[in-house]
């Protein structure tokens, strides 16, 4: 092949690559834009610039294709999140915001090591918020990732209203894979919803303050009925072979205390029979575990709907 040839290839290559990756002209981003446009109020030529720059990202649908949660076990999930440095990050974490913590569980009712903990396992205390611009994510996923893609064209417009509303520049802002941002890890949806000023500065930023994160964690813990004061989880030996039925999917709690002591479950907490609880399994380093979980571990599952992930905050807060 003479080398002209070749060079128009690869150029005419590139500039194909170029147009796929831009979603301008994909088929759902055309109806997307229209009722951003009309329903939403938003200028036909900003949509237009967005939409122009939001790339394609393979990376993100190969990462959302494998999160930890699907192909990890108990055992070796809990090797990630907690872990001695993590542990000491977190009391280092607590020790500096120690007057916003404390706040923040006088406020809402949530413990400082609980809002702690959530901000350890997404962020590592803030230090690690993401590296994906959040309208390639959001975009890839809207427009490439079918098993989800009404959610995330949901989201994605949630985030180009968050942005308006809080006057940010949509192609500056970076977050997960996922498009989840900040300390805390909300995605657009939580931000406009939960996310609080708690500093007093007239902003709700979860973003790069601190304190409004703290606070905007511990609010999401409230409105999804966080019960202040009552147990999250405690481990248990089973006297015998435990039913199936009695290690439910559904993850908010159907049994009570007393449906599982009738089973065999001990009740080392010695709460009320009638509280609700939910047996759970996990596969731990030495063989199986079971643990008895309330409604305030369902809560943490509202954050992440894994059993895994809600378990993971409960252990980290409990070594601080």
């Amino acid at each position: 092949m003479k080398l002209s040839h070749l060079v128009s290839l690869i150029l005419a290559c590139a500039v194909s690559a170029a147009v796929q990756a831009s979603y301008l002209e994909h088929p759902r981003a055309q109806a997307f834009m229209q009722s951003l446009i009309e329903k939403d109020g938003f200028d036909e030529a900003d949509i237009k610039r967005w939409l122009a720059a939001a790339e394609r990202q393979q990376k993100i649908l190969d990462a959302i294709a494998r999160p930890a949660e699907r192909v990890l076990e108990w055992k070796d999930y809990r090797k990630i999140f907690v872990t001695e440095d993590r542990i000491r990050k977190g009391r280092d974490f607590m020790k500096a915001q120690m007057e916003t913590l404390d706040r923040a569980e006088h406020t809402f009712g949530v413990p400082a090591r609980i809002i702690t903990a959530i901000i350890g396992v997404e962020t590592r205390y803030g230090r690690h918020r993401g590296g994906y611009r959040v309208l390639d994510a959001l975009s890839t996923l809207a427009f490439d990732y079918p098993p989800r893609s009404a959610f995330f064209e949901k989201e994605l417009r949630q985030f180009l209203l968050m942005t308006r509303e809080q006057n940010m520049d949509p192609l500056m802002l970076k977050g997960s894979y996922a498009g989840a941002m900040g300390f805390g890890q909300f995605i657009p949806s939580s931000y406009r919803r939960y996310a609080v000023d708690f500093d007093g500065d007239g902003i709700a930023d979860i973003l790069d303050n601190v304190t409004d994160a703290i606070g905007s964690v511990a609010n999401y813990f409230v409105e999804h009925g966080w019960q202040t004061g009552k147990p999250v989880a405690v481990r248990v030996q089973p006297a015998g072979a435990v039913p199936e039925d009695l290690l439910p999917d559904k993850q908010k709690p159907v049994h009570s205390v007393g449906d599982l002591m009738a089973a065999g479950v001990p009740n080392p907490l010695n709460v009320p029979a009638d509280l609700p609880a939910r047996l759970i399994r996990l596969e731990g380093a030495d063989g199986p575990e079971y643990w008895m979980t309330f409604h305030n571990f369902y809560v943490i599952t509202r954050y992440n709907h894994s059993d895994m992930y809600a378990m993971a905050v409960y252990q980290l807060s409990e070594a601080f």
